[in-house]
């Protein structure tokens, strides 16, 4: 694309995203948010889109020129946005009325990608619904979902009419008859059983009504995720357009709208797990956008990770004693290896179980301490698990052969089961009236593939070994009860999100925004485009828009120190809960306390005065969204209301007004120390003679400390006090690395007082 061209495209996406505020009511020309609409015009009109010119086309005519054929050995010019946008910018008008300009003008689609359902919510119901009204151009969006998030109804249907609910359900069918039989001598029906299947009734009877659509979350009380799985839309159970109930999907209803929108709006997941997949737009042409962008490292290591049960492996027998009698049933040669692929794995897998235990056995049967939720507690074991780490990433030798059997065997069995699946297909195709039958029998091999995925790929994890200088994966093991059975799992994780982001998605991408309000640390971008992959890429661009508001004028940082130190986490939890007590009896409208560990808001909870008992609401004590509504009632009544919450009560949480008057953190909100991918990153930085806590902590503790102290202001007009208890904010150096990435609020010291009784 000329460098004229691209500036006119610029030009008029800016005329557009002015109109747009100039028309909007209420909205008022913000110099930060048309500085940032102005970033997004740039890159998405410099960005080169599609194949380069010349490729594709014909040998013949590729040879007329050599300058055409000098064009298709060009990389094509990528550019890429690095946006931080302050509370208050309005980066959703910023970044969607130039993008969706340009992707009118340039005949493409925008992709938006956002951590949050309630962002992709304000986006499809309210934020796109407006837009549409006032761009000239009219233009169609839409809401990408996973799979998992819609009924199947040929699940449903089965269910429904009697069949016993269970990940392992199997089809009134001869060919399993022996198999169901025994199945249901194991598990009698239950009165849960019973209520289960009245449940499946009634969505069933809704569903053919036409009073629901199918997506799980338009119910008003969407079911558990144990109820949700057995009737879900997964992949590997579904048979597309084979399905003798495809016409009725609700699932490929909603991919159709996909197909006719010029925007949308899917998550961070869904955008990494639909690589190479084509249900979202390619990207090397379309325009994508990345929202809550700080949440993109983390979900990069949640998708690429692994783990593998090696204890509970009764599946291993169901699934071969299937795919052999389907595999005759459709006349598949080769069968005979299923048996042993089966055995053997099953062998390898409870090898690798033992000699586990054999070697970490000491520490995975030690007691845990239970920490709260950092950036990665999502790797940390749960209150009833412990876990072992692999030291430096290198599996000891006596495990390697287990896995590596395993590794093989699973393979085989994919292998086997890809052509099961090749020959029901075709089956379906060339027998319609066997198509539902043909169907269910798919999905009984469906419901357990992804058992057998996942131990493939966290074996193939757990043999991986680096090469010279780079960074290992992180390994561990980790033991749980279940009931009176002992539950061994392995895990494995990539530790550099951003080596990962590199390879599988930014290879791909040639424009994008990403944008949030938190993506510098301690006020350089540097720590970010690390996590993110794009550190040292020429495509990269990065813009901090301050927020509009007057944080000195509207907000104070009270810096509350205490005696004891925060690492003696006892004392210093003594100290804190006194100090925030006091400091809660003045509460007078609605106020969120922040806690770092499950431990500390136990004991806040449990020192409640009377006097403050009866205005506190600790999460999990309701569901969220009533918790809230709760919270803005008492508000709303002139009451004091006061959160207490952890990490997901940090980010996202939008409470303006009188519904967040004084913020409390408890603590810095440091990483858990039982997360083993941090564990084995900051062990590698080690050993290449760099400082981890430099590094990689302080400037993640940073990033999380930003966005919880962001709840307090959300508005022009907001008036807020935030109180921190973690005295090494003011008195170490770090701590001022910290406050330079935080608001310039006015700053309180409020010198350590003796603990006294509340």
């Amino acid at each position: 694309m000329g460098v004229t061209n691209a500036a006119t495209l610029a030009s008029d996406a800016l005329k557009a995203f002015d109109t747009v505020v100039q028309s909007t009511g209420g909205f008022r020309a913000r110099e930060g948010q048309r500085r940032m609409a102005e970033a997004v015009a740039q890159a998405f009109s410099q960005a080169q889109l599609g194949k380069p010119e010349g490729e594709g086309a014909s040998a013949a005519s590729a040879k007329t020129t050599s300058a055409v054929a000098g064009l298709a050995n060009e990389a094509p010019h990528r550019a890429i946005a690095v946006v931080q946008a302050g509370t208050g910018v309005g980066k959703s008008l910023a970044y969607s009325v130039p993008a969706i300009q340009l992707a009118l003008a340039r005949g493409t689609r925008v992709l938006i990608s956002t951590a949050t359902v309630a962002l992709q919510e304000q986006l499809v119901n309210k934020d796109l619904p407006a837009l549409a009204k006032q761009l000239d151009t009219p233009f169609k969006f839409a809401l990408a979902k996973g799979r998992g998030r819609y009924i199947c109804k040929l699940k449903l249907e089965r269910l429904a009419s009697g069949g016993t609910p269970g990940e392992d359900d199997l089809p009134d069918d001869d060919l399993f008859a022996e198999e169901a039989a025994a199945q249901r001598s194991a598990r009698p029906p239950s009165a849960e059983t019973e209520a289960r299947v009245q449940l499946y009734r009634r969505m069933a009877d809704v569903l053919a009504a036409g009073a629901w659509d199918g997506d799980r979350d338009t119910l008003d009380t969407p079911p558990e995720p144990e109820v949700w799985q057995p009737i879900a839309a997964e992949g590997s159970s579904c048979t597309g357009k084979h399905c003798p109930v495809f016409n009725q999907c609700t699932y490929y209803e909603r991919r159709k709208d996909l197909v006719g929108a010029q925007v949308i709006v899917a998550n961070h997941d869904l955008l990494l797990t639909s690589l190479g997949a084509r249900l979202l737009p390619e990207l090397d042409n379309c325009l994508l956008v990345i929202d809550e962008a700080h949440h993109l490292p983390g979900t990069a290591l949640e998708r690429f990770a692994g783990e593998a049960d090696l204890s509970r492996l009764a599946w291993i027998g169901k699934l071969a004693s299937r795919a052999l009698r389907v595999g005759q049933l459709m006349q598949i040669d080769d069968l005979g290896d299923i048996p042993e692929h089966a055995t053997r794995l099953r062998t390898a897998l409870e090898d690798a179980a033992r000699l586990a235990m054999d070697t970490y056995g000491d520490t995975l049967r030690a007691p845990r301490q239970a920490y709260g939720a950092g950036a990665l507690a999502r790797f940390a074991p749960s209150a009833s698990s412990t876990r072992a780490r692999v030291s430096g990433g290198v599996l000891p030798a006596a495990l390697v052969d287990p896995f590596a059997q395993a590794a093989h065997h699973a393979d085989g069995l994919l292998a086997v089961l890809r052509n099961i699946a090749k020959a029901l297909r075709a089956a379906m195709r060339d027998q319609p009236d066997e198509a539902r039958r043909l169907s269910t029998l798919y999905a009984q091999l469906g419901t357990l593939a992804p058992r057998l995925e996942a131990v493939h790929g966290t074996a193939q994890l757990m043999l991986l070994e680096p090469a010279e200088g780079a960074p290992p994966a992180a390994k561990w093991f980790t033991l749980a009860m279940d009931g009176d059975f002992i539950v061994v799992k392995a895990h494995a994780s990539p530790i550099l999100p951003g080596n990962t982001l590199r390879n599988h998605l930014w290879s791909q991408v040639r424009g994008a925004v990403l944008t949030s309000a938190t993506l510098t640390s301690c006020g350089q971008f540097d720590f970010f485009l690390r996590e993110a992959g794009l550190s040292g890429d020429d495509a990269v661009r990065t813009l901090a828009v301050p927020s509009p508001f007057d944080y000195a004028r509207q907000g104070t940082l009270v810096a509350a120190e205490t005696l004891a130190e925060p690492r003696d986490l006892q004392a210093f939890t003594a100290d804190m809960v006194s100090a925030l007590l006091g400091d809660l009896a003045q509460v007078k409208a609605g106020a969120l306390v922040l806690f770092t560990s499950r431990e500390q808001m136990r004991q806040a909870t449990e020192r409640l005065p009377a006097s403050l008992r009866g205005a506190v609401l600790v999460q999990n004590s309701l569901p969220r969204p009533q918790l809230l509504r709760q919270h803005r009632e008492r508000v709303a009544a002139g009451q004091p209301s006061i959160i207490f919450g952890m990490q997901s009560f940090g980010e996202g949480l939008d409470l303006p007004g009188a519904l967040c008057e004084a913020l409390f953190i408890t603590k810095l909100p440091f990483a858990p120390p039982d997360d083993p991918v941090g564990e084995a990153r900051a062990d590698w930085l080690r050993s290449a003679g760099r400082d981890p806590f430099s590094e990689l902590v302080v400037p993640a503790t940073a990033m999380r400390l930003a966005q919880w102290v962001g709840r307090a202001i959300r508005t022009e007009d907001d008036r807020a006090r935030v109180f921190c208890y973690d005295k090494r904010l003011v008195q170490t150096g770090y701590g001022q690395r910290l406050l330079q990435g935080l608001p310039p609020f006015t700053l309180e010291r409020r010198s350590a007082a003796p603990s006294a009784t509340v």
